[in-house]
């Protein structure tokens, strides 16, 4: 059986727990950017009494245009993201790509993140099981646009026969016809029926795919949030930037960074009424 709650640094994340939060910038765009990003995230967890697990990608490899930014790849950017740790005390996330990133992210990150395009690819989930039962970490994998949520039982059954029950599953929405994102709220108690602690991606279900490059409905963000809190999600993913509109990757979805800390209180005490 999948763990639940699951421990997180100092705090727990599941059944029955306080609402918990992963933020960050969507891409590594420099060490100063996600340093600066993390230290103000460390003081909004202490004004607030939360849990945030700071998240940053090394490699935005699903960008739709071969002109688009990617990060500074896998070994500088884990070379950043341990710099985090070390001046901040955060815990850390990041995604991978391919099976031969799940060791060493692993070795780096307390939680591991399989992208919803490639939540089907049992090699990789295979090698994100392993490696972080390894190290003590969780993995979160993010159900795909294209399944429905009862469907994450197989997914979940792959990590736990690869030997990590450590689970998170992410609802990031579902695509409708072409280009479209839809949220279900009832895919929040579906997929915690597999046992998991839920976190509801909330930057990234207000995306709007296509073009050069993908935009999103940034204005959404807090609405679905507070729908997601209200149906039960156990934690509430952000990618949030000081200045959304001049970010590198996700801009127009992104939280801007001074809004943070009243969107995360309001959130807590809804999920307080909900306990």
């Amino acid at each position: 059986m999948p763990v639940n709650p699951l421990s997180i640094g100092d705090a727990k994340c599941g059944h029955n727990q306080p609402l918990a939060f992963i933020a960050g910038p969507c891409v590594i765009e420099s060490r100063e950017l996600v340093l600066s990003v993390a230290r103000r995230l460390v003081e909004i967890a202490a004004e607030l009494g939360t849990t945030i697990v700071f998240k940053a990608s090394f490699d935005k490899a699903n960008r739709t245009s071969v002109d688009s930014f990617r990060g500074p790849g896998l070994k500088a950017g884990l070379e950043i993201l341990a710099n985090v740790r070390e001046q901040t005390g955060l815990p850390l996330t990041t995604d991978i790509h391919d099976p031969s990133q799940a060791e060493p992210a692993a070795a780096v990150c307390d939680i591991v993140q399989i992208p919803a395009f490639l939540a089907r690819q049992t090699d990789l989930i295979q090698a994100a099981a392993e490696a972080t039962a390894k190290h003590g970490r969780i993995i979160n994998v993010k159900k795909p646009q294209f399944i429905a949520p009862e469907d994450t039982e197989h997914i979940v059954r792959k990590c736990e026969a690869f030997g990590n029950p450590r689970v998170l599953l992410t609802e990031r929405g579902t695509t409708f016809g072409y280009g479209r994102l839809i949220n279900d709220m009832r895919a929040i108690p579906i997929m915690q029926s597999q046992g998991c602690p839920v976190v509801f991606d909330a930057t990234h279900s207000v995306q709007t795919p296509g073009g050069k490059t993908t935009g999103g409905q940034r204005e959404m963000v807090a609405i679905l949030a507070r729908a997601a809190v209200a149906a039960g999600a156990d934690a509430v993913f952000f990618e949030t930037h000081p200045d959304p509109d001049r970010a590198l990757s996700d801009g127009p979805n992104m939280v801007p960074l001074a809004e943070l800390p009243a969107l995360l209180r309001q959130l807590m005490r809804l999920r307080e009424v909900i306990l």
